[in-house]
């Protein structure tokens, strides 16, 4: 039984009527960004009402677990730290599970969802994203899987588990990029036969450098990991029991299960209907708010706005939600914030080859230079723009005081 199911519809910290009394704060979304700025919230306000409203079963996790938890041989329920009672409990919350978000009336400032209509004050979206769709053929192109949270992890964990799935199970991961590798190293720590399946020409080619792919693929193919790089995944079918995933160059891969991670685009479904600006995410100002007022975003939905240049930017890791999380809840309060979006390391979870890295922007690459070097047994890279100004870097195995020099360098030419 998934979480959602086992999950009531809500959980209140009072027996109140929330219809009848002043207008609360509401909050759609109950991942780490909902949860965060539920929390710096309530640390600023005791009493305001708080509703959290979510399709899933509200209990907290880090997301970031669901691709590294096979290797610790973790169940979902293992996963989940606070149930959704605790959380209403802590948070003096009501929190809707199990409820879907229709619609947005921005003017009426009114939010319409399965378990009625409700007036806001404020609202925060923190809906996250969605897994993207390759548009596979195949008459078995349905039954690649994709995992975004933990009722996707428990059903993938079940298929995994699966008595008729001989050891080890053969899994295909489309992707290459941070979370396929991920996957592929916990999977492959935990015993099962992994491939990975990517256009690149090296795994995790848009963030790390060639010094570093190259790292991590040696390391991922010491564990068993096969690769098929620079091709994609055309068709999935049926052949016998197996899987058959045929792809671009002609090759095959047999498998038991597909899984798909070839990425993550903002859930713009309500904001759409809102008519809230958008662009690859929700376009939020330098304080978190949308275009419309006392409307507010962050997290996997969210395009952040950076207050140096006015840039907008989709950034899907930890560090930016805790930062716009703690500013949101302050411009909550009455008191407007500024998200201070600061360079902050993203850590890959690959154990085989841990790697810290902060990636060029995009459209730095193809004109800077990676320069690569040896230190106490580390890798290090560093990206140089067409100034010579340090603009990225990477290293592995990470090390604190390392990525604090490095973090320090940013923006600086060599020498200074």
């Amino acid at each position: 039984m998934s979480a959602t199911q086992l999950a009531a519809p809500w959980h209140c910290r009072r027996n109140i009527d929330i219809r009848k009394t002043m207008k609360p704060i509401i909050i759609i979304g109950a991942g780490l960004a909902g949860y965060t700025v539920a929390r710096e919230f309530r640390k600023l306000d005791k009493t305001t009402p708080l509703i959290m409203i979510t399709a899933d079963g509200g209990g907290f996790y880090s997301k970031p677990m669901l691709s590294n938890a096979f290797a610790q041989n973790k169940q979902a329920q293992q996963l989940v730290t606070q149930s959704a009672t605790q959380m209403a409990e802590q948070l003096n919350a009501t929190l809707m599970t199990g409820t879907t978000v229709n619609g947005i009336d921005t003017q009426a400032k009114t939010v319409d969802t399965s378990a009625g209509k409700f007036d806001y004050e404020k609202l925060v979206l923190a809906v996250g994203a969605q897994p993207i769709q390759l548009g596979l053929k195949g008459d078995a192109a349905h039954h690649v899987v994709s995992v975004n949270n933990i009722d996707d992890y428990a059903a993938f964990r079940d298929r995994v588990d699966s008595p008729k799935n001989a050891s080890p199970v053969r899994i295909a991961i489309l992707g290459a990029g941070l979370i396929g590798c991920e996957f592929a190293d916990d999977l492959a720590g935990a015993g099962h036969a992994v491939t990975l399946i990517d256009p690149s020409a090296r795994p995790l080619a848009a963030l790390a450098a060639p010094a570093l792919s190259a790292g991590l693929q040696s390391a991922l193919s010491a564990r068993g990991v096969k690769f098929h790089l620079n091709t994609v995944a055309e068709t999935v079918t049926q052949a016998d029991t197996d899987l058959r995933v045929t792809l671009a160059d002609g090759n095959t891969v047999e498998a038991d299960i597909v899984l798909s991670a070839v990425g993550l685009r903002p859930d713009l479904r309500l904001a759409h209907a809102a008519q809230l600006k958008t662009n690859r995410g929700i376009v939020i100002d330098t304080a978190g708010q949308t275009s419309a007022a006392d409307v507010y975003a962050l997290g996997d939905c969210a395009e952040y706005t950076f207050s140096a240049d006015g840039a907008t930017r989709i950034l899907p890791y930890i560090a930016p939600i805790m930062t716009a999380g703690r500013a949101i809840a302050r411009t909550l309060t009455g008191e407007r914030t500024e998200i201070d979006l600061k360079p902050s390391p993203v850590l890959i979870k690959t154990p085989s080859y841990p790697l810290a890295l902060i990636a060029p922007a995009p459209h730095l690459v193809a004109d800077g230079t990676w320069q690569d070097e040896a230190i106490n047994g580390k890798t290090v890279c560093r990206f140089y723009d067409t100034n010579g100004a340090m603009a990225g870097f990477g290293v592995s195995p990470h090390d604190n005081a390392i990525r604090t020099e490095l973090l320090n360098a940013l923006g600086k030419k060599a020498g200074e």
